[in-house]
């Protein structure tokens, strides 16, 4: 269910009788812990110091605030800002204003350099990362005592080796491939960028300069590898991959039927919740330690049609101060976008802090899906559908590789045209 929180106030400097509307997604998972809650304290403080400036925030779950975001616009009643999953597709139609012309130079140079790269779009950065994540290998340390395996793996083969040391135990899930159709994309690129190890790695779906590397020859073999050494010799459990989502196979780890699971960090509260013993390390590469993790961002942009640009840029310089960043990562469990917040949640060993720092470490070196180019969503949704094939009994991992290349290279060229 969406929700529309109407946050009012008193104004901003200079100017009288200016509203903002910002369209924002939901991190919470009850209305307890909405993100009405963040953006009633951010709002009530920005309003309380800037006269004439209200703002009006419309909070709307994920399953629903890409789609009102895109209706609003296509209707002619944009929002001034939106914080949603993607921005490429209004960059591309002009409809957004470039960051450098909203934001101080000071908060500018605080954003993760890695994380403002991925917001680009034609080399200008339009996407200003909002929310971000990593990706860790999450294990259960009460399922490897059992099966006689004291240290997590490093490479690949010791990962198959201690998958079959678990299957020989009786655990349902010695390692769980969720190849379903809710999030493929994601743990299909953390098998891609670790396909070799760091003296390489691998690129995941792009090659250093942006064009589609799909079906390289080192992408094929990281997943002839999983059809053979890990699903075709039964050590991912009962569900196919192509059928298992990202949902089902967390609330598998979380009731203690999986050995191991690549995970983000809102599966540590979940399996806290159910008392399961598990440690976090990084992914294994295939022969050791991969190039780059896996980084994911949500992104806040902002929209030309109603002006205001003088309003919004001073806005949102408030909203990326350390204090609101640090705000929202600690309550809904993900990485601070800024140097600034990173370092602040670095150096604290409070326990909200603490339980991040694996996935913080990695976020410097992280690499993220290719959001700005406009041909991803078509991209990402063809990996989502079809992925799974690849690990099948009888799938043909070159074959499905090659196929979603030539969907990639069709959907980039059309974008482009």
């Amino acid at each position: 269910m969406g929700m529309t929180v109407l946050l009012g106030g008193c104004g901003s400097t200079g100017s009288s009788g200016v509203t903002l509307r910002l369209v924002a997604a939901d991190y919470g998972d009850s209305p307890a812990n909405s993100s009405k809650k963040y953006w009633d304290s951010v709002v009530q403080a920005y309003e309380a110091q800037h006269s004439g400036v209200k703002v009006e925030v419309s909070v709307y779950s994920w399953n629903d605030v890409d789609a009102k975001v895109k209706a609003m616009v296509a209707d002619g009643h944009a929002p001034d800002l939106a914080q949603i999953g993607a921005y490429a597709d209004y960059a591309a139609a002009g409809k957004l204003y470039p960051a450098s012309d909203l934001l101080s130079i000071r908060t500018q140079a605080d954003f993760l350099s890695q994380l403002s790269d991925a917001g680009q779009w034609n080399h200008t950065q339009y996407g200003i990362p909002f929310g971000a994540s990593t990706r860790v290998l999450f294990y259960n340390k009460t399922l490897f005592a059992k099966a006689g395996i004291t240290t997590p793996p490093t490479t690949w083969d010791e990962l198959a080796s201690d998958a079959k040391a678990l299957k020989d135990k009786g655990v349902t899930y010695p390692v769980a491939l969720p190849l379903g159709p809710e999030e493929a994309q994601a743990e299909t690129m953390q098998w891609l960028l670790s396909g070799s190890g760091s003296e390489n790695g691998g690129n995941g779906y792009t090659d250093d300069v942006g064009t589609y590397t799909i079906d390289s020859a080192q992408n094929v073999d990281t997943f002839t590898w999983l059809k053979e050494d890990l699903v075709g010799k039964g050590l991912t459990g009962p569900v196919a991959p192509g059928r298992l989502n990202r949902a089902d196979a967390f609330a598998a780890f979380a009731n203690g039927q999986v050995g191991m699971l690549n995970g983000h960090p809102t599966l540590i509260q979940q399996a806290q919740q159910k008392g399961v013993q598990f440690g976090m390390v990084p992914m294994p590469g295939r022969t050791g330690k991969p190039r780059a993790a896996m980084g994911v961002a949500d992104w806040m942009m902002a929209f030309k049609q109603n002006g205001h640009r003088d309003r919004i840029g001073d806005f949102l310089n408030f909203v990326y101060n350390e204090k609101n960043v640090l705000a929202f990562s600690r309550d809904y469990g993900l990485l601070p976008v800024t140097g600034s917040a990173s370092t602040a949640m670095s150096e604290s060993d409070a326990a909200p802090d603490k339980a991040l720092h694996p996935f913080l470490e990695q976020l410097p070196t992280s690499e993220l899906y290719p959001v700005g180019k406009t041909s991803w969503a078509a991209v990402a949704a063809a990996v989502k559908q079809n992925i799974g094939q690849a690990v099948a009994p009888n799938g043909d991992p070159s074959g499905v590789l090659t196929r979603l290349q030539a969907t990639a290279t069709a959907a980039d060229s059309s974008a482009k045209n």
